[in-house]
């Protein structure tokens, strides 16, 4: 994949969104993703549906979108707790499907932290279709610098 965009990817990104760095890895292959910051500790991440995302019936494929879900819902412990995670279970619903061209956002929110275990309840959408809904549960790493956009992490007395 080349590290320039497309018209097709640049086309009306929605106001608010810009690329995300994530040029290496599995981040590369699946991109370009944006990101769209609605405060401290608040984000909501957005791809548009691009060829190399869509299976044979030229929808996006159910592996992209619980991909993106895995990213979407996890970035929110990144952005609220400032930890390195790791997937521990993703259970996700899918309602509705996306086709070549739409534009697809997801966001989760942190509702549950035990022990460095965080479980997040998440939703991915397109329009006023809702596609995946589900939890994911993942495992803190290790607690780091705060990136921009990031709320500062807080050591537990």
């Amino acid at each position: 994949m080349s590290d320039d965009l497309t018209d097709a990817q640049t086309a009306a990104i929605p106001d608010g969104y810009s690329q995300l760095n994530w040029s290496r890895g599995f981040g590369r292959q699946i991109g370009p993703l944006f990101e769209q910051n609605s405060g401290p500790g608040q984000a909501c991440l957005g791809f548009r549906v691009e060829e190399h995302h869509t299976n044979g019936l030229g929808n996006c494929h159910g592996g992209m979108l619980m991909s993106f879900a895995d990213m979407a819902w996890g970035r929110i412990i990144s952005l609220q707790k400032s930890y390195s995670w790791v997937t521990v279970r993703l259970m996700c619903d899918f309602l509705s499907g996306a086709k070549l061209g739409d534009w697809v956002e997801g966001q989760g929110e942190l509702i549950g932290e035990e022990d460095k275990v965080f479980t997040v309840r998440g939703r991915i959408w397109s329009g006023d279709r809702t596609l995946i809904t589900g939890t994911g549960v993942f495992k803190g790493l290790s607690p780091r610098k705060p990136r921009p956009g990031e709320l500062a992490f807080k050591a537990e007395a």
